[in-house]
């Protein structure tokens, strides 16, 4: 397949600019244009986009800028006959290193003592209030790229890593993997558990209340995979209740988080706006997947990330 145009759709604008994406892209030998509502494409067209619109499906390939394209009509990609790739494979590092703040945050209290800083407060914790990570047990739920970012750096820090993935097969730097139907076993003895997992039919509102019940009372829930993975409402019960310590969450089921939800509130609680992935490399790291994938459509290879 030859592409003569790659369109970068306004949207990139959501997670890098899109002027810093373009010039990453000007070796590519096609022109590289930024569009935005409006334009029309048709064969030899190829659209890098972090939203969907109607108008992307004549085009020859679309390319999601992010790894989770649950809001693109991948069914209507495929009737059309247009490839369609996401950028699953690049946030292990990003969202690993996240996910490892978030605990690290919330062992050493950190949260706490910036919120003394805002009120010139020397607060001092309780004795039992600080522990360490190391030799803490955290259950990854999904251990796909961005779990094993996560198990690499928990590991490194002496964690006890364990985790659920659907093959159950072994994962580097992970203690013990669990299936699915085996979630409970997997998290009842966390003191953190961190979910990872892509959003679909089977995970959607995978954690609510049976599982808070399951948890440790001093065990942390972490989310940096999609927010309806979670039982909004049970969540904030099980903190209200203290059947949980806290959380760290980047994402939610409405976004942004509404001024209202009770989630802002909880002293250990952290609050993070969906930017687990950010980072100021991050239009090199899509450039480098286009790339590729450009070079395979030229000579007909499977495509990388490939979903329809």
């Amino acid at each position: 397949m030859h592409i003569e145009r790659l369109a970068v759709d306004e949207s990139v604008g959501r997670a890098m600019p899109p002027r810093r994406f373009i010039d990453a892209l000007s070796d590519l030998g096609v022109p590289v244009e930024l569009v935005g509502e409006g334009e029309t494409f048709g064969p030899g067209d190829a659209v890098a986009s972090f939203d969907h619109r109607d108008t992307f499906l004549d085009a020859d390939w679309v390319h999601c800028i992010r790894a989770g394209y649950d809001e693109f009509p991948v069914g209507v990609y495929e009737e059309a006959g247009t490839y369609f790739t996401n950028s699953t494979g690049v946030h292990g590092t990003t969202v690993g290193e996240t996910a490892t703040a978030y605990m690290l945050t919330l062992a050493r209290r950190l949260h706490a003592y910036r919120d003394a800083q805002h009120d010139h407060a020397w607060d001092l914790p309780r004795y039992e209030e600080p522990f360490t990570v190391a030799g803490e047990r955290v259950c990854i739920v999904g251990l796909g790229t961005l779990g094993c970012g996560v198990a690499d750096r928990a590991a490194a820090l002496g964690m006890d890593v364990v985790g659920v993935r659907r093959s159950g097969d072994p994962v580097r730097n992970v203690a013990a993997v669990y299936t699915p139907d085996q979630l409970h076993e997997a998290i009842g003895d966390a003191r953190f558990v961190v979910l990872a997992t892509p959003l679909n039919d089977e995970t959607e509102g995978m954690v609510a209340e049976p599982e808070f019940e399951t948890m440790r009372d001093d065990a942390y829930l972490v989310n940096v995979a999609r927010g309806p993975v979670v039982d909004e409402s049970a969540l904030v019960s099980a903190l209200d209740a203290g059947d949980i310590a806290g959380a760290a969450l980047d994402v939610f089921e409405t976004e942004p988080l509404p001024d209202a939800s009770p989630l802002w509130d909880f002293e250990d609680v952290l609050v993070t706006p969906h930017v687990s992935a950010a980072t100021s490399a991050y239009h090199e790291d899509i450039a480098a997947l286009v790339r590729e994938n450009l070079k395979k459509l030229a000579v007909g290879d499977d495509l990388t990330n490939r979903v329809v």
